[in-house]
């Protein structure tokens, strides 16, 4: 039960924050109870990132007070914020990938003598006890993103913070994990730990959160207990409109697109126990969706047709591109060839974080260009970037501002103007919308819908099923390293889906 006569765990009054003269944050007031669960929505870009990092001590305000307790602080790191109870599991993660997950877990809690057998039993313990199946002596550089979710997630509840900021916690987690994860979220509360929970999915945020705040262009539009919310209610005041149409209406068989030629023929492709004797075809002008459990081989199988991933030297299977048999030990005659992958994983590997947006767009079209050493003048290189910023509404300051300094549906944004800058045929978006806003993942779909209406091949790969429903003209189901069924969207259900995914 949450005292009211108590002081605020948290409070913010009149919080300003300016970027190079851009201001994220506008006067902001905002408080936070012991004990709840408080979810906090908006677009990306809107404010929830920086609020959350003046709170966790990443950042500071440009102006206006941050109380803790009823008292005024100033917080000038993450370790000042934790000694005053405060921790955040960022939705990029921030584990040492050299490290193993025990060491990641034990990091800077270590004791002055460590036995390396007795801190991975401690960490196999707490693991097991949150339901995390995951490997304490893996190095987390193995590990793909929703175990490294988890590590991170497990990491900040070992800090025994009062106060845990959750962004984008559930976005790499399947169904089960996630209901391990929300268990987790009930047990925290129940001990009188207050949780703000960062998510696009606002299903979710309206089934865990006792109470919901929503910002838009740095300014608190809207809060209040969860049950005055509905999914209406929190679209309309994230964007300013309500949205005429249905994000993941299931297509109609009048509005899918037929075959056109095929594209791509994979057959009997396999790479170790994670992709066994896949095949598959993929046309152009077609959208493919593909939908699988994590660890059913989808990603890998994209990485091995874009050329990130090798498949077996022997037995490996055969890859036609055009009815020729292609085998790519890297990317980079992938895309000579018009095949491109739009990666999961932004941060790790879709673009150079500490270069601007000008620069990583460029990189990638002379990639594609085929010429390693032509000479790229800087007013064509600012010419192609804005064409792309303007093209996808990537929000900015200029073509100049860094991309680690953009929100995370901008970042996606960039990664996708890098793909499409190297002129491809066949695109391969990996959860293009994962930790992104409703109205960008408006116009990531519409932009989707375009490049297959112009008769590009596109596979989308989502975790998602209304989004596969959504996009989909057929949909593949991937199980145990291969594709065990194909879908039609307008006769095909939820449930048919995932039975096949799972049986």
């Amino acid at each position: 039960m949450i005292d009211r006569t108590a002081p605020s765990l948290v409070e913010m009054r009149a919080v300003t924050k300016s970027y190079r003269g851009a201001v994220a944050l506008h006067a902001v007031d905002f408080r936070l109870e012991a004990g709840e669960v408080h979810a906090l929505l908006g677009e990306n870009g809107a404010g929830k990132s920086t609020l959350t990092k003046i709170i966790a001590g990443v950042t500071d305000a440009t102006s206006g007070d941050l109380l803790i307790d009823g008292r005024k602080v100033s917080l000038r790191s993450p370790a000042d914020a934790l000694r005053h109870g405060v921790t955040m599991v960022f939705q990029e993660t921030s584990l040492v990938l050299s490290m193993t997950v025990a060491q990641n877990l034990y990091l800077g809690r270590e004791k002055f003598l460590n036995r390396l057998r007795g801190l991975n039993i401690s960490a196999q313990q707490f693991l097991q006890s949150l339901n995390f199946n995951v490997d304490p002596m893996s190095p987390v550089a193995s590990l793909g993103a929703a175990k490294k979710q988890m590590v991170e997630i497990a990491r900040a509840v070992l800090q025994k913070a009062r106060l845990i900021i959750f962004d984008e916690p559930t976005a790499t987690l399947t169904p089960e994990e996630k209901h391990h994860f929300f268990a987790l979220v009930q047990r925290l509360k129940a001990q009188g730990v207050t949780i703000v929970f960062i998510s696009h999915a606002l299903e979710e945020a309206l089934a865990i959160a006792d109470r919901i705040t929503i910002l838009r262009d740095g300014a608190i539009v809207a809060s209040g207990e969860a049950g005055s919310f509905d999914r209406a209610k929190i679209i309309t005041a994230m964007v300013g409109r309500s949205l005429a149409s249905d994000l993941y209406r299931a297509r109609d068989k009048a509005t899918l697109r037929k075959p056109g030629r095929k594209v791509l023929s994979v057959q009997n492709l396999s790479m170790g126990n994670v992709v066994r004797n896949n095949s598959f075809s993929i046309f152009e002008g077609q959208i493919s969706g593909m939908f699988g459990l994590i660890g059913s081989g989808r990603t890998e199988t994209a990485k091995i047709v874009s050329g990130v991933l090798k498949r077996n030297l022997f037995h490996g299977g055969q890859i036609k591109l055009d009815g020729r048999p292609i085998s790519y030990r890297t990317p980079r005659p992938a895309i000579l060839d018009g095949i491109v992958y739009v990666t999961e994983d932004r941060k790790v590997e879709g673009f150079f974080e500490t270069m601007s947006i000008v620069d990583n767009i460029a990189i990638a079209e002379i990639a594609g260009n085929g010429r390693p050493n032509m000479t790229v003048r800087m007013s064509e290189m600012r010419r192609l970037a804005d064409h792309w910023t303007k093209s996808l509404s990537i929000r900015a300051i200029d073509g100049n501002a860094k991309v680690i300094e953009l929100s995370g549906g901008n970042q996606q944004k960039v990664v996708i103007a890098k793909s499409l800058a190297q002129k491809p045929r066949l695109i391969i978006f990996d959860e293009p919308t994962r930790g992104v806003d409703v109205g960008a993942i408006a116009e990531i779909h519409h932009l989707i819908n375009g490049l297959a209406d112009a008769g590009h091949a596109v596979v989308v790969i989502s975790s998602y099923l209304p989004e596969i429903l959504n996009l989909s003209d057929r949909i593949l189901v991937t199980r145990q390293g291969r594709v065990v069924e194909e879908f039609l969207p307008s006769n095909a259900t939820q449930e048919a889906i995932m039975y096949a995914a799972v049986h």
